[in-house]
């Protein structure tokens, strides 16, 4: 495993460019490595064969550890092996037979291949299957895609690094689990698999539904996502799909699917539109009615209790954590000012006449933290136990909410950007946060946070602050209203903002002396684009 950056003390295999077996000419790329700071081709220096891979995609490893060995073909390298220890990938004798394939006590048939969950993220530790894109029995070709998997931060494509028939699912939709868990298996049509997936151990347990499933992998696997129509013939849906028809209230059976099978997809909900409206299920009754039966007696409302229990998505569970072990660790404290903002209307009235400009009120704010952060850089801290390190660089997260709960990505040294760069950036991250088409890197590195409820019309909230960062600013909706201005009422804009501040790091005057400065550029625009 290669240093790749001065910071860098293990690397991740994030997808193998090559297989075991493949003619290597030096400067062939070999592997992608996500290190902490970014996702790095990594070529040989090298001419040969590949004889073994040390680390599967998906896994860490630390720097120095075995990667690969490249040598003459059919050259025996099993002393390499056996005298291979700086990484705890020893178990492995033969080139033959990937990792994935040992079990405890159940020989694998040949060609046969045990898929497990991917680490898809530096942080990730469970998965949740979104999609099977492929199904019990069908076939699966060499970079077919066989899911969608939700991770912590996105949801991914899946592809297949080998070939064969898809024999057994061994974690279902919407359904999650550890990182090394039995996720497929493939190989030859109509291999006995029966055993393999119970008894096989890398760390994931396996399920024990393993038995009744893998003896008959010729059938497709019924989910909980199948409904049934009215004529007994089954609705395939995602897990996603039904959800959001769930939400608008449609049905499903009235929907054409455009997926495999014709699996219904979010985009044929969320594209659907009925030709007619459903007859609603109890007549109404006539006003007379109505009248009449009030005089008989009152009325007294009947129905059914209903509660809906939703299984925590990956990101959720996330966010419940990382939130809770803030503000149990973190001791917070608050600060809030009212900003007057009508030079700041007039100003972003006045940039947005330039062509295709398009500045934001967040977008003013994002610039003037940047700027206030250079001022303050003790805001721009993070706590340690030995040591609080104060950054001298400025990354902001932007907190975008997105369907399962809320993303964060980062603009990287925003304090050098103009305004209508930040508007360009931040349309762009918040648009691909949405549909979860953010890369791991995209959402690491913040020293400082802004949280913006104002479109919704919250005029004023507090917020959690994003581990490590010290500080996170809450930003409410402008508000028109009286204002005592030279001692005379006017008619003003104002907006409230709050500052929620680690006091590990941050005392009480450091963070006002932050909103001033902050204040002073919101309230003179003018100041931000000198």
């Amino acid at each position: 495993m290669p240093r790749l950056s001065d910071t860098m003390t293990e690397g991740t295999v994030a997808t193998w460019l090559k297989k075991v077996g493949d003619t290597i000419k030096e400067g062939d790329i070999l592997a992608e490595i996500e290190t902490d700071k970014a996702t790095m081709e990594f070529e040989s220096f090298n001419s040969g064969t590949l004889l073994h891979i040390g680390i599967e995609a998906g896994k860490t490893a630390p720097v120095d550890s075995l990667l690969a060995i490249i040598g003459k073909e059919g050259e025996d390298i099993s002393a390499l092996l056996s005298g291979a220890s700086p990484s705890p990938k020893t178990e492995e004798k033969t080139t033959e037979a990937p990792k994935e394939n040992k079990v405890a006590s159940v020989d694998i048939p040949a060609g046969v291949k045990v898929i497990t969950m991917p680490r898809l993220s530096d942080t990730m530790t469970t998965g949740t299957v979104a999609t099977w894109l492929k199904k019990v029995g069908d076939a699966v070709k060499e970079g077919d895609m066989l899911a969608e998997i939700e991770t912590d931060k996105a949801t991914m494509e899946f592809e297949s690094f080998n070939a064969g028939t898809l024999l057994y699912i061994g974690i279902q939709e919407g359904e999650s689990a550890p990182v090394d868990s039995v996720l497929a298996i493939i190989g030859p049509a109509g291999t006995d698999i029966t055993g393999i997936a119970e008894n096989y151990s890398k760390g994931g347990e396996a399920k024990a539904e393993v038995k009744t499933e893998a003896t008959t992998s010729a059938a497709p696997i019924q989910t909980s996502q199948e409904i049934s129509n009215s004529d007994n013939s089954r609705i395939f849906a995602s897990p996603l799909a039904r959800q959001i028809a769930k939400d608008k209230g449609i049905n499903l059976a009235q929907v054409k699917g455009s997926g495999e099978n014709g699996r219904i997809v979010k985009s044929d909900v969320e594209n659907f539109t009925a030709s007619s409206s459903v007859a609603p299920t109890q007549p109404a009754t006539s006003q007379p009615e109505v009248a009449a039966a009030a005089t008989v007696k009152p009325f007294v409302p009947a129905g059914e209790m209903y509660s809906e229990t939703i299984p925590n998505s990956t990101m959720r569970k996330v966010i419940a954590k990382r939130l809770s072990e803030s503000i149990f660790t973190a001791p917070h404290f608050y600060l809030t000012i009212e900003v007057a903002m009508d030079e700041a209307m007039k100003s972003r009235a006045t940039i947005n006449t330039v062509p295709d400009t398009k500045v934001s009120f967040n977008d003013m704010v994002i610039k003037a933290c940047a700027m206030a952060l250079k001022k303050h850089p003790k805001v721009n801290s993070q706590w340690a136990d030995d040591a609080i390190t104060i950054h001298h660089h400025v990354n902001i997260g932007v907190a975008v909410a997105v369907e399962d709960g809320l993303v964060v990505p980062v603009l990287k040294f925003a304090d050098q950007m103009s305004l209508s760069q930040i508007g360009n950036n931040v349309k762009d991250v918040a648009g691909r946060a949405k549909v979860k088409k953010l890369q791991p890197a995209e959402m690491e590195g913040s020293t400082f946070t802004v949280s913006n409820l104002g479109m919704f019309g919250i005029t004023e909230f507090t917020s959690i602050i994003n581990q490590p960062n010290s500080a996170i600013l809450s930003v409410g909706a402008i508000v028109e209203k009286p204002v005592v201005r030279n001692g005379q009422i006017v008619v003003g804009n104002t907006m409230k903002v709050t500052l929620a501040c680690d006091h590990r790091t941050v005392d009480g005057a450091t963070g006002a002396q932050f909103l001033q400065t902050l204040r002073t550029y919101l309230e003179n625009p003018v100041t931000m684009l000198a």
